[in-house]
């Protein structure tokens, strides 16, 4: 017969007091960090708008102001992918013309003339992605013979963010940590392992140059005409921060 023996399980529980935790003698300090890189790319807002009162006449001058637009990229090599439409739209215009011996009034009482079809306005808004900065100035030139009606917007980026972002932190790490070394050796202590460390703002903005701003586009989609403003062109840079928070154990 087989006998049985009660299994017994100690179960120890050690706890540290209240006290040493929070009396934790310690030193937070912030760390920032700000890096200057040049851009590497640059996207581009073009908008094509064509206006008559034949509808297929509207799209047709439309198509080849595009198909001028998709030549240049071709030329300075930029690839199908980094060529977008974002919208196409087609709008009845109206113009509101005063009468000089009768007045039209709208239902609140105000003059607003008579209503006139202008036409049938095609529009297309298309961003091009040059990933080659250098190649700006000839490559804006060259847009504006092709027709377009704006240039929406000029925007300098770097491809290579995320890789600056992580620099930005580290450096934003090793401040924090060279600014508690300093602050605890100045009482003769030293500093230990972090305890928490959280990250604040990380970000990036775009510093123009000194004439960017200088490049302008002003256009009217009645005549397809473009006058233009074009000075020295300087990119600019991107300035990508961090900050971080760190709290250390002083030893």
């Amino acid at each position: 017969m087989k006998k049985l023996f009660p299994l017994v399980i100690l179960v120890f529980t050690f706890s540290v007091p209240a006290q040493d935790i929070e009396y934790l003698p310690t030193i937070t300090t912030t760390g920032t960090a700000e890096i200057f890189v040049d851009p590497d790319q640059v996207s581009i807002s073009l908008n094509v708008e064509k206006l008559s009162k034949d509808l297929q006449k509207a799209k047709s001058d439309n198509d080849v102001a595009v198909e001028k637009i998709i030549a240049e990229t071709r030329k300075f090599d930029i690839e199908p992918k980094d060529v977008k439409t974002r919208r196409i739209s087609v709008e009845m215009q109206y113009e509101y013309i005063q009468g000089k011996d009768e007045k039209i009034l709208d239902e609140y009482g105000d003059e607003v003339g008579r209503k006139v079809f202008k036409g049938y306005e095609v529009s297309k808004h298309i961003e091009v992605l040059l990933r080659d900065v250098s190649k700006f100035e000839a490559f804006y030139s060259a847009l504006l013979e092709t027709g377009l009606s704006a240039i929406g917007s000029v925007t300098f980026s770097t491809s290579k963010l995320r890789e600056y972002k992580d620099q930005a932190r580290t450096e934003a790490m090793i401040a924090a940590k060279e600014k508690a070394a300093a602050m605890a050796g100045a009482i003769g202590q030293k500093i230990g392992r972090a305890i928490r460390i959280t990250e604040g703002t990380v970000g990036s903005r775009y510093i123009a140059g000194g004439v960017a701003s200088n490049f302008s586009v002003n256009a009217t989609s009645q005549s397809g005409s473009v006058s233009e403003t074009v000075a020295e062109f300087g990119p600019g840079s991107i300035t990508v921060s961090a900050d971080v928070t760190v709290n250390f154990r002083l030893d």
